[in-house]
């Protein structure tokens, strides 16, 4: 039964007109509250399911879909209607809902379907306080995923509704296969999040690119991997989007401890670096460290730091040592970087070491200096 035949179904049962509508979680939240109060109930809480209802303004509302940020709704114009009557409602909302979804099931690939269960486990897996870290072995499609291979975790900028999702997999699994490799794995888990697993071919390609002497790393190739993957999906996909990478590793064993880093890698590079699409947890080590700082005492700290001195505070001075720091606290490279004469960025420097105490040619002062620069970030946003 479609969503409009249950739909007019109950408006001939209830004998009233039934309104389709929609509120943001925050709106739905301020809802429910007001109707636990009203009723005397305990405030409920956690993610509202398809079927959940509340009472307000003489009317009964009820959850039919629950996205990200976004709930459809369907509204009951009337103020009378019993306890039973509600669960009845409830029990046919959810009872519809699941036919939708297994019905839409039904039109899935084999590849597809096959992806949103793994999904749909993952997603139990990191909602739970002791997950399971190895997939079930009806999960594992084949021996592939017991071989390493390279994640990738793709967030876009703009979320999708549940059934964009279901329409846009098909389309993005095409175009990182034509990018990637045949032999990929796309996992979706939330509405704006995807999980891509690459073959580990990819790095030998990345080898081939450069000559003999001018080997790269495994970091810098995966670095590279992902800056291509993000030219593309910006330019064919036409949306923001931010990339996190990790070294290869087998999918099988290590699916939920592998979204895990990747998310926190994002939510670092979202925090720290700002305007920055790709995300390397190599890179965040530092970064790591002074987030897991409590933050009372990262304010603490950062204003003891900036009363030695307000240039920390000033434009010219925090790309000065951005550029710096970026290029190792090599002087000339960072001259060349900045469009500036050599001398001029000795002077900035001296300058810093005159009103903080601080030369960030040392070593220990670079790394002090590097750490204030974080908090100062990471502060100042919150």
């Amino acid at each position: 039964m479609s969503k409009t035949e249950w739909i007019n179904a109950l408006q001939t049962i209830l004998n009233c007109s039934i309104q389709v509508s929609s509120c943001s979680l925050e709106q739905w939240q301020n809802v429910q509250a007001q109707s636990d109060r009203t009723s005397n109930k305990a405030l409920t809480t956690g993610k509202p399911e398809a079927g959940d209802y509340a009472e307000y303004e003489n009317s009964a509302r009820f959850v039919v879909a629950a996205h990200d940020e976004q709930l459809d709704l369907i509204v009951i114009p009337r103020a009378d209607l019993s306890a039973t009557e509600k669960e009845l409602i409830s029990c046919l909302i959810q009872q519809a809902c699941a036919e939708q979804s297994l019905n839409s099931n039904e039109h899935l690939s084999e590849t597809e379907r096959a992806a949103m269960q793994i999904s749909e486990w993952l997603l139990k897996q990191l909602a739970s306080a002791e997950p399971a870290h190895s997939l079930p072995d009806h999960l594992v499609m084949g021996s592939r995923m017991y071989a390493e291979m390279i994640p990738l975790l793709l967030v876009m900028e703009q979320s999708n509704t549940s059934n964009e999702l279901q329409a846009t997999y098909m389309d993005l699994d095409k175009l990182l296969r034509s990018f990637l490799a045949d032999d990929i794995l796309l996992i979706p888990l939330k509405n704006k999040e995807w999980l891509i697993w690459g073959p580990v071919s990819l790095l030998r390609d990345e080898e081939d690119a450069y000559d003999s002497d001018q080997e790269e790393s495994l970091e810098e190739s995966l670095a590279s991997i992902a800056h291509g993957l993000n030219e593309m999906l910006v330019s064919e996909w036409l949306e923001d989007c931010h990339l996190a990478v990790a070294p290869p590793i087998s999918p099988a064993n290590s699916m939920v401890e592998t979204v895990l880093l990747l998310r926190e890698t994002i939510n670092l590079g979202r925090k720290f670096h700002v305007g920055t699409s790709i995300h390397l947890p190599w890179m965040l080590q530092l970064e790591r460290i002074v987030n897991a700082i409590p933050e009372a005492q990262r304010a603490k700290y950062l204003e003891q730091s900036l009363k030695k001195g307000d240039l920390f505070l000033e434009a010219e001075m925090l790309a000065t040592l951005e550029a710096f720091f970026m290029l190792d606290c090599n002087v000339s490279e960072t001259a060349k970087r900045l469009y500036i004469h050599r001398n001029t960025l000795l002077y900035r420097l001296d300058k810093l070491k005159q009103e903080t105490g601080l030369d960030v040619r040392l070593f220990r002062d670079a790394v002090l200096v590097k750490i204030i620069l974080l908090l100062y970030k990471v502060t100042k946003r919150n």
